[in-house]
């Protein structure tokens, strides 16, 4: 299983449904009894930061039964909401019945930021229309003074393994490049792997990854692009950089010619794995209700979690929303005046 085929990472979306527009149903008190107690067993079993986080499961079990007891019917995605936000964990999310996704839980960090940014403020620093991937998982284009720079929004489905090539190939000669990772919400690894590969010139092992608190071997990232880009890389993070954006910046931060320059990411090292089911992140309560939870995590290299304390910057650099409607994007700024 630990083939690197099968990791991936969660994906932090946006909030599409609120408990405060759902139905409630007829009684069904059996039934959600059964689905607490599924779900409490479930983040019992294979939840990763219990003790990181000084979680008292066992206490919360007690509170939260007597709740559920009271709900009828669609009341208890009510409770349910509390009871996994106590995880206070960006990757745990529940399915409503109509199939969308609710995130009980935000990292503060990136409440901070996530106004901290805008694509459009950074296209008023271009003298030319930034180009976009099929997918639109990347902007890339090349900035006054012959700096190359590309913004990443998806680390999903296999878009980076076959768009980035080309990425590359128009930046190739620029004197130095900027690597946009702000406001990312999560991915697959071997997108990951597809954006890094082309900075390696030697093998680099992956951060460290435990599922169910056992080491597995993901590997390790090998040159596999066309050329190898060497020339001065900044990698822009903020407190919306999250998942698969992480991991992506603490591979990036080891490479002798990168620099991350914003502030620290959100704070998201779950991750899941497609096999075997015991690892798998989605969960299926008695009713046929879904949750997901992280099965494993993935540390720093300096042996520190990812989750909660993020990926810090070499340098940082504080942006606010006010710099945004002033239309002014000081990261960016920075990140151009070092490769000028």
């Amino acid at each position: 299983m630990a083939r690197r085929d099968y990791i991936s990472l969660f994906v932090l979306a946006s909030l599409i449904v609120g408990c405060g527009d759902m139905i409630v149903k007829a009684p069904d008190a059996n039934k959600n009894t059964e689905d607490f107690e599924a779900v409490w067993s479930r983040v019992n079993d294979v939840y990763p930061f219990l003790e990181f986080k000084t979680i008292d499961w066992d206490s919360i079990y007690t509170v939260y039964l007597e709740r559920v007891g009271a709900a009828r019917g669609d009341e208890f995605y009510l409770v349910l909401n509390d009871l996994l936000a106590e995880l206070k964990d960006g990757h745990v999310y529940y399915h409503t019945d109509g199939g969308g996704e609710v995130y009980p839980f935000y990292p503060q960090r990136h409440f901070k930021d996530r106004h901290a940014y805008s694509p459009f403020v950074v296209r008023k620093y271009f003298d030319k229309k930034l180009r976009v991937t099929g997918s639109e998982s990347a902007e890339y284009e090349i900035l006054p003074g012959n700096i190359g720079y590309v913004f990443l929004s998806d680390f999903h489905e296999d878009y980076l393994i076959n768009e980035f090539p080309a990425v590359m190939e128009h930046l190739r000669y620029t004197k130095g490049l900027i690597i946009d990772i702000r406001q990312k919400r999560g991915g697959e690894l071997q997108n990951v792997e597809a954006v890094v590969t082309w900075f390696v010139s030697s093998s680099i092992d992956w951060p460290r990854l435990y599922y169910l608190g056992e080491l597995v071997t993901p590997g390790q990232i090998q040159p596999r692009g066309s050329f190898t880009y060497t020339n001065p890389v900044v990698v822009l993070i903020n407190g919306s950089t999250f998942s698969a954006g992480e991991v992506c910046t603490e591979v990036l931060k080891q490479l002798p010619n990168v620099t991350a320059v914003g502030d620290t990411t959100g704070g998201g090292g779950g991750a899941g794995a497609s096999y075997p089911p015991a690892l798998v992140s989605d969960y299926e309560l008695p009713s046929g209700k879904l949750i997901s939870t992280p099965t494993g995590y993935f540390e720093r290299y300096d042996g520190q979690m990812i989750e909660w304390l993020g990926v810090p910057p070499d340098i940082r650099v504080i942006q606010t929303e006010s710099d945004i409607t002033a239309r002014r994007d000081r990261q960016l700024e920075y990140a151009i005046d070092i490769l000028k």
